[in-house]
């Protein structure tokens, strides 16, 4: 259902806009808050909100370059709303000013040709700069593109509740538009966003939303039954459920993480899911000494960093704006400690897996290439072999997942074993 466009719903989406440019706090946070505090806004008026201030965050500075001068909140969604959602003059009638639309023709008919390859690629400079010395100006532009499309919804199938097929039939019969995923042996995923809050099956715990590309972090640690396996960064626990299938509900998995918030958000999830193997522990910092008593006992240990989030931006386009390059080099250290503590925990002959959701080599290949040449107890141990154990196709030492190749968040993850 399309929501009727007037003036007072364009106004809450100047509104929003207006908030989100001050880039204080994450976007979907500042827009929940606003939802919040305006009941009276229906399914489809939200719908229109979010899709066009997220409009707005992804393709700021292409935007701006179009509004030629006349920037404001306003002049930002109208180019937004005839650019990148493709209405026509018609269509924004009942909010345009009459000495608007030859501006916004102006606008709209400029062409990409005028801008710079970054303000094309709607990426900051010092971002675009580091993206083109990876992948190439050619590769960062189909990346970018990528980056700029909202994310498809990802469900993982809770395997100790139920199983793919069974999930995809009862869609079926609802009239669900769904497919399996195409690498993850328990992903699907849907070709609407439906409110699945209230769906029977989530009520059960018979699936979680996770992206596909998060899923195989869990195949690449392999975690076994009656194994001690922890979660290092376990934040709301969309990683340690899927350790706790995969481990069939045996053993013990620590979740710990640095924030309370995090790990309370957690907790409807856990019991949703049936699992009791899991521990969460809130935990000071990397040096903490809950885990100086795991030393050298723990068979596996996950390590999702604290990261840029880079690789999240068709969810988090904010993030392009708010993450810079100093912030980028602050995380890197903290990457690096995280990682050397977490090694500590694993057993002779046990499994270490980091990895984060950023596309920079800075934060990824540097930081694992940093750890061998540090702790040679540890070898790599190549990402493709362990997946094919799993069937699950892919190619390279390393796990490198792009937007633009996989059609998931952009994820990287090294396999470190510990020599027996």
């Amino acid at each position: 259902m399309k929501a009727r466009f007037t003036p007072a719903l364009f106004a809450h989406a100047e509104a929003v806009i207006g908030q989100l440019l001050r880039f204080e706090h994450p976007a979907d946070a500042v827009v929940s808050r606003y939802f919040r505090d305006h009941r009276e806004l229906g399914h489809a008026d939200r719908a229109f909100v979010a899709e066009t201030v997220f409009a707005v965050l992804r393709r700021g500075r292409s935007l701006e370059a179009r509004c030629a001068g006349q920037l404001s909140d306003r002049h930002l969604l109208l180019v937004a709303l005839a650019v990148t959602r493709g209405w026509n003059q018609r269509e924004l009638a009942p909010v345009l000013r009459a000495n608007e639309e030859e501006w916004l023709a102006t606008a709209r008919a400029m062409p990409d040709s005028e801008f710079s390859p970054a303000v094309r690629c709607d990426l900051p400079d010092w971002l675009y700069n580091k993206l083109e010395a990876q992948f190439g100006a050619e590769e960062t532009e189909k990346l970018a593109h990528a980056l700029n499309q909202p994310a498809p919804l990802d469900l993982r199938v809770n395997t100790l509740k139920t199983n793919r097929d069974a999930v995809l039939a009862r869609f079926a019969e609802e009239g669900i538009g769904a497919a399996a995923g195409p690498l993850s042996p328990t992903a699907i995923r849907l070709r609407e966003k439906p409110a699945l809050a209230k769906h029977a099956l989530f009520l059960e715990g018979a699936f979680e939303v996770q992206d596909e590309g998060s899923q195989l972090l869990g195949y690449l640690l392999e975690p076994r039954r009656g194994e001690m396996v922890v979660d290092f960064c376990a934040g709301a626990g969309g990683k340690t459920l899927l350790l706790g299938a995969l481990m069939k509900n045996t053993g013990r998995l620590y979740a710990f993480d640095v924030s309370d918030k995090r790990l309370v958000k957690l907790k409807p999830r856990l019991a949703r899911s049936g699992l009791s193997n899991v521990h969460p522990a809130r935990i000071e910092h990397e040096r903490d000494q809950k885990i100086k008593r795991l030393s050298g006992k723990a068979d596996r240990v996950l390590v999702d960093a604290p990261c840029s989030g880079l690789g999240t931006l068709r969810r988090n386009p904010d993030l392009k704006w708010r993450q810079s390059e100093e912030s980028v080099a602050e995380l890197t250290v903290k990457q690096a400690a995280i990682l050397d503590s977490a090694a500590r925990l694993v057993r002779p002959g046990g499994r270490l897996v980091y990895a984060t959701c950023s596309l920079l080599t800075a934060e990824n290949d540097a930081i694992v290439e940093d750890f061998l040449a540090k702790h040679p107890e540890f070898t790599l141990t190549p990402a493709s072999t362990v997946l094919a154990k799993h069937g699950i196709e892919f190619s390279g030492d390393l796990l490198r997942l792009l937007p633009n190749q996989h059609n998931t968040d952009g994820f990287f993850a090294a396999v470190l074993d510990r020599k027996a």
